[in-house]
């Protein structure tokens, strides 16, 4: 008999490399990894753990991966809706933030949304905002997974001054995580038409050492490219590939612009596309070209935008709306099956954000970052395919249990490491400070 620290026996367990289902199967986690996934009937012969946990009615997939997100804009939910988006950005959200944002509004902005995203299904996101030191500290303080922003952008604002402010800043931010298991950074230009080349060109010589994902906005709405073509002579993508920034760490953000010969430019250069598809769609930005995308091989993964534009984290949602979005696009059922929606909340974004080798599969020798789904509701009955329920049918109140790297952040729907109560209150003061400084004006 082998000793392990946990082990999870589940009627389904989707384990993403190989594609498929397997029936009930049992996982083995041991100091945060995953040691073994063996027929359920086998497992009390070779392991034995102090916990043993139950799923009979569950899928047991891998935890999802929020590849784009500004998790303190969960404070920001419902401030301006049904606006176009530079109106909603230049009048509404960007006086917001220049009044509110501080290093106390992204921690408490990012509990409220952790709370949201553990108990849809996320174990991990990938960050770009303001403060990123706290957002970082509140992870680690959850026990959360993220890749956390290092954010770049021309104009002055709470956080830094400069374009060289933000990137000691960032640097300082890197090197201070060089040893954390669970957060990680990336660099975060906002957007081609709020960042400079010189500031790019420094960014990049700093990441030719680094090597970090570059995590930016790109081709979001068709006004975006109109006018960057209009002011430099070039597509924002073109602009990049001069600056040498289209790479296989670019982690390119909507993506809603693109001609036949920007696809393919992609997907040589091994670039990440991050679809947002309820934002997007809110927002009126512009569709996704998914599958074309992905028959050029590019890797397309999936996020949800804030909480400011979506208006929720909820990743569950996010792949049912992106299934059913790309057959509408692209004029074919079979374009975005369950299956590879799935991956693309997954695996995909973990191949983006650099931790495919830690996370997005149930695999031996990874992270033990997990979600166990409860499909035993009428809701999801019956079941032919779990794969095609959890994608089509599932909502995100029938996740149960959640684990990250081995530690149950969710058991039973409860929070184990977040007083949801606490945030819900700090929420409040915050919905109570800012709508009251409006109600004043």
């Amino acid at each position: 008999m082998i000793n392990t620290d946990i082990l999870i026996r589940a009627r389904w367990i989707v384990p993403i490399e190989p594609d498929g289902v397997l029936e009930n199967h049992a996982v083995a986690i041991q100091s945060g990894r995953i040691v073994d996934i063996v027929p359920s009937d086998e497992i009390a012969t070779k392991y034995r753990a102090p916990e043993v946990i139950d799923l009979p009615h569950h899928a047991l997939i891998p935890g999802l991966v929020n590849a784009h997100t500004h998790a303190a804009m969960t404070l920001f939910r419902g401030l301006a809706d049904d606006l176009p988006l530079m109106d909603w950005l230049q009048n509404h959200i960007w006086p917001a933030e220049a009044k509110w944002v501080n290093p106390e509004f992204v921690r408490d902005g990012t509990e409220l949304a952790a709370v949201e995203m553990l108990k849809s299904g996320t174990t991990c996101f990938s960050d770009m905002y303001f403060f990123p030191e706290d957002t970082a500290r509140a992870c680690l303080e959850i026990g959360m997974r993220a890749v956390v922003g290092l954010i770049l952008i021309d104009f002055p604002t709470a956080y830094a001054q400069t374009p060289d402010e933000y990137l000691h800043k960032g640097i300082a931010l890197h090197d201070d995580l060089r040893a954390a298991e669970l957060v990680t950074t990336a660099f975060a230009p906002h957007a081609p038409y709020t960042v400079s080349d010189g500031p790019l060109t420094k960014l990049r010589t700093l990441n030719d050492e680094l090597n970090l994902p570059l995590h930016m906005h790109v081709h979001e709405t068709a006004h975006e490219v109109a006018e960057a073509t209009r002011v430099t002579g070039q597509r924002p993508l073109a602009r990049l590939a001069a600056l040498n920034l289209l790479q296989p760490n670019l982690v390119a953000v909507h993506m809603t612009q693109l001609t036949d010969a920007e696809i393919e430019s992609v997907a040589r250069s091994g670039a990440s596309v991050v679809h947002c598809p309820a934002s997007n769609l809110k927002l009126a930005s512009g569709f996704c070209p998914v599958h074309k995308l992905l028959q050029a091989g590019a890797n397309v993964a999936l996020g949800t935008d804030g909480a400011a534009s979506n208006d929720n984290l909820d990743m569950l949602g996010e792949m049912r709306i992106a299934a059913l979005l790309a057959k509408a696009v692209a004029a074919d059922a079979t374009a975005l099956p369950a299956h590879l929606a799935l991956r693309m909340a997954t695996l995909n974004g973990a191949k983006a954000l650099g931790l495919d080798d830690r996370i997005g599969s149930i695999v031996r020798g990874k992270s033990a970052d997990l979600v166990a789904i409860d499909l035993s509701a009428a809701d999801t009955q019956p079941v032919y395919n779990p794969i095609s329920q959890i994608v089509y049918a599932a909502g995100r109140e029938q996740v149960t249990d959640v684990w990250v790297h081995g530690k149950r952040l969710v058991a039973d729907r409860a929070l184990t490491t977040l007083d949801e109560a606490a945030v819900l209150r700090k929420a409040k003061n915050w919905q109570e400070k800012i709508a009251g400084a409006d109600k004043r004006r």
